[in-house]
């Protein structure tokens, strides 16, 4: 594992920290049912006087309610990529490496993960051994990468992951550091200036979807979906790593779990999994209601809420959409399931505002609007050279963002009618499976080439 630091004016200052104890949580047994040749580089960016603005923290996947949504007003609808400091864009950040993780801001700094050293799209195949993540951390001012830590990954590991590598789960920052979610690599806790605190195994399975959900804070725990390393959903301590609890059965389920307030008042997480939507109690992982899906695929949208209904996408056909409010106990799906639908999407979650819902479909190119009492399409309209859509939407400043993987950009107005305002082309030779960020007035968006800041 190793620490690389950047310095700012003078060039890159590189050194290797040499971590020689780490904190391994014990699983217990309580289920209840930059470029490979030269990865640390700093580039210098063009200057600009734009500053980040005040604002709060993206510190998740999705936002600080994990829904994909955000309060901020000024956003652009519109830019050009091309050039920094011109056409809206304040500054571009080449990677260390591709991946699918979201970025993340906290205070000063903007987080990310990537992956180098193996099946990196555009590069040689390379070596499994030769795997590598990285966890980067940026000035969220300037763009200019600040440290670089790595982790060789814990082998054997799948040789192939389709479609979007070795690092789509996006880490989690609070006031003591970040938490990121590396597969059968473990979790990892660290400060924020790159230093280890403690590291856990949740399991040691692989898939051929590779790993996605991200983890969440709650109270003094770090909960993780580890449907594929263990089947599992595990609480971790956040100071220590120490397995907390562990709930099993959590089968083909790539979502990351959301914090909902029930109409009673209380906490519930609730993700889905194979044929069932769950709500548990966060503190101690009992579950509290299951309803059925009728959904027979694997879950990867993450669940949104509203009014106290948790609403669920997911599969390839037949039923592809449910509400279900939440708040209830035991088997719920024929007392509190509202709706079910056949439009739904396989990979992007959706938003809420408003009593509807927004989404794109993942292979379609189709953009839809739903009304959430009763699932009934407000609109359902093709988005031109849309193609495949990974990322999940953003809604913010009355607009909802879709970004498809090809970098193409569309700019929807949030209202149950149908309006496009803008395309923005951002194609730089990369993949853009990651959803956007927000920081303050400013859009953050990844590929796995570059980080981009759009701004005003």
């Amino acid at each position: 594992m190793t620490l690389r630091v950047a310095g700012c004016q003078s060039g890159l200052l590189l050194f290797s920290i040499l971590f020689c104890t780490s904190c391994t949580a014990q699983v217990g047994d309580t289920e209840s049912n930059v470029s490979e040749a030269n990865p640390s580089r700093v580039v210098v960016i063009p200057q600009t006087t734009a500053t980040a603005a005040p604002t709060t923290d993206w510190s998740r996947f999705r936002g600080p309610a994990g829904d994909g949504s955000s309060s901020a007003v000024g956003l652009p609808a519109d830019w050009d990529s091309s050039t920094a400091g011109q056409g809206n864009l304040i500054w571009k950040t080449p990677l260390a490496g591709a991946g699918a993780s979201s970025p993340i801001v906290w205070q000063d700094h903007i987080y990310l993960t990537s992956y180098t050293g193996y099946f990196v799209p555009g590069e040689p195949m390379g070596s499994l051994d030769d795997l590598k993540r990285h966890v980067l951390c940026f000035d969220r001012t300037s763009g200019e990468l600040l440290w670089d830590r790595e982790f060789a990954a814990k082998l054997p590991e799948e040789e192939r992951i389709r479609d979007h590598g070795y690092a789509a789960n996006t880490p989690v920052a609070d006031a003591d550091g970040l938490y990121v979610f590396l597969g059968k690599s473990g979790v990892v806790a660290l400060t924020h200036s790159g230093e280890d605190r403690w590291q856990a195994d949740v399991g040691s399975g692989t898939n051929g979807w590779g790993t996605a959900a991200s983890p969440v804070l709650y109270d003094d725990l770090v909960l993780v979906n580890a449907s594929v390393e263990s089947e599992s959903l595990v609480a971790l301590d956040q100071k220590s790593g120490e397995e907390r609890w562990r709930v099993g059965g959590m089968k083909e389920s790539w979502n990351t779990p959301q914090l909902v307030r029930s109409p009673g008042g209380d906490d519930e997480l609730v993700m889905a999994i194979f044929g069932k939507v769950l709500g548990l109690a966060p503190a101690t992982g009992k579950q509290l209601w299951s309803c059925n899906t009728d959904i027979t695929w694997y879950m990867v949208p993450s669940i949104v809420a509203g009014d106290g209904v948790a609403y669920s996408l997911g599969g390839r056909s037949g039923v592809a959409g449910l509400a279900v409010k939440t708040g209830g106990q035991g088997d719920v799906t024929a007392s509190r399931r509202l709706w079910t639908s056949n439009k739904g999407s396989n990979v992007p979650s959706p938003v809420y505002q408003d009593g509807h819902l927004y989404w794109t479909h993942d292979k379609l190119g189709i953009a839809y609007c739903a009304k959430a009492e009763s699932g009934e399409l407000a609109y359902e309209e093709r988005l031109n050279r849309c193609g495949d859509v990974y990322a999940s939407a953003l809604l913010a400043d009355g607009k909802v963002y879709y970004i498809n993987r090809e970098g193409r950009v569309f700019v929807v107005a949030a209202k149950p009618e149908f309006e496009l305002l803008a395309t923005n082309e951002m194609r730089d030779g990369g993949q853009f499976n990651a959803s956007p960020a927000v920081d303050g007035q400013r859009l953050l968006i990844r590929s796995d080439k570059f980080l981009y800041c759009i701004g005003k």
